[in-house]
C-alpha cells in the first residue's frame, strides 16, 4: 500500500486514475479517488468484442499512459481490462497499482508478478526484464481481446497456459484486418528485443488509420491553472498563491482536491451544454414544417388590423 500511494501522488496524466487527497485517522487511511462508473472489463463482455476504431481508441489511450508511466520510472505489471476503469467520457483511466514498482533509466526487474494470462513470456520464464517491453505485452494482450472478446493465450492447465505464452502459440481471427494482425504479431513477440516499441507501434498502419485526434499527447501535459475554477476556490476562502504553488508542485492537499473536482465539475457542465445543444438542433429538424403561402399570409394579417 505504501509504495502504492507514492506512485499515485506522483502521477498525474488524463488516461491515469487520479488520486485527489489522503486522510489518515488514527485506525484507518482514506484515499479519496477520482470517480469512474464503468471497468473496461464489464464493457467487453457486455459488447462480446469492440470494433478496431472502438479498440483502437482504448488502446491509444493505454498506451499513452503507458509511455508516461515509464518516462516516470514507473512499471504498471498488472496490466488487465480489470485494472481499466472508463470515465463518464468512455476515457481509459489505468488504476490498481498494487504490483506496480518504480526502477530506473535502464534498470533490469526480476520479480514475476500480475496475471499469468496478461504476464510476458521472459517474466514467467524468470528472466530479467525490462519494464516498458513487459506493458507492451500485456497492452498487445488487452488489443486482442478487445477485437476478438477472448484471449490469445489459454490453457486448461498452469502449464499449458505457460507454454503457449513462451512459444507465442495463439490465433488471429479471419475477422481482423491485415494492419491489425501485423501489429498483434510484433507486440506479442515472444523475444523483447524484436517486440515493437511505443514509436515503432504508433508509426504501424493500423495505428495511424485508426487514429483518434483527441487523444492527448505526453507532450501537452504541463498544467495550466484554469483562472475561472481558481476564481470559484478563492470564494471557497482558499488561498490563491497556497493553491497555484499546491497545484503547479501535484500536492495532495484540501486546496487540489477542491480544486480539481471544481475543473472535473466545469468539464462536465461544459458537455452537458454541448449536449442540450445538440438536442435542441436535433428537435428543430425534425419538426415539420408547414405550408406558408407568403403573399395570403401578410394578406390576412393586414385585413385583420384594418379591422
Amino acid at each position: 500500500m505504501t509504495r502504492e500511494i507514492k506512485i499515485l501522488k506522483l502521477v498525474r496524466h488524463p488516461y491515469i486514475i487520479q488520486l485527489y487527497d489522503i486522510i489518515e485517522t488514527s485506525t484507518e487511511l482514506y484515499l479519496i479517488m477520482e470517480y469512474t462508473p464503468k471497468e473496461l472489463h464489464r464493457h467487453l463482455i457486455a459488447n462480446n468484442r469492440l470494433t478496431e476504431s472502438q479498440a483502437c481508441k482504448y488502446f491509444q489511450q493505454i498506451l499513452s499512459g503507458i509511455e508516461y508511466l515509464h518516462r516516470m520510472g514507473i512499471v504498471h505489471r498488472d496490466l488487465k481490462p480489470e485494472n481499466i476503469l472508463l470515465d463518464s467520457n468512455d476515457n481509459i483511466k489505468i488504476a490498481d497499482f498494487g504490483l506496480s514498482n518504480l526502477y530506473k533509466p535502464g534498470e533490469t526487474l526480476f520479480t514475476a508478478c500480475g496475471s499469468p494470462c496478461y504476464a510476458a513470456p521472459e517474466m514467467l520464464a524468470g528472466q530479467g526484464y525490462i519494464g516498458l517491453q513487459v506493458d507492451i505485452w500485456s497492452a498487445g494482450v488487452i488489443l486482442y481481446a478487445l477485437v476478438c472478446g477472448c484471449l490469445p493465450f489459454q490453457g486448461a492447465a498452469k502449464m499449458d497456459l505457460y507454454n503457449k505464452i513462451m512459444f507465442g502459440i495463439y490465433t488471429l481471427p479471419s475477422h481482423l484486418s491485415t494492419e491489425l494482425c501485423s501489429l498483434l504479431k510484433g507486440i506479442l513477440e515472444v523475444n523483447p528485443n524484436k517486440r515493437l516499441g511505443i514509436t515503432a507501434i504508433r508509426n504501424s498502419a493500423w495505428y495511424k488509420n485508426n487514429l483518434t485526434q483527441s487523444i492527448i499527447a505526453n507532450t501537452q501535459l504541463k498544467t495550466q491553472v484554469d483562472q475561472t475554477v481558481l476564481k470559484q476556490l478563492s470564494s471557497y476562502g482558499f488561498d490563491i498563491e497556497y493553491s497555484v504553488r499546491s497545484i503547479l508542485g501535484n500536492k495532495h492537499n484540501q486546496a487540489t482536491t477542491t480544486y480539481y473536482l471544481l475543473l472535473k465539475q466545469k468539464h462536465e457542465s461544459v458537455k452537458d451544454n454541448k449536449k442540450n445543444i445538440e438536442l435542441k438542433n436535433h428537435q428543430l429538424q425534425r419538426m415539420p414544417l408547414k405550408p406558408f403561402n407568403y403573399p395570403r399570409t401578410i394578406t390576412k394579417l393586414l385585413n385583420a388590423r384594418c379591422k
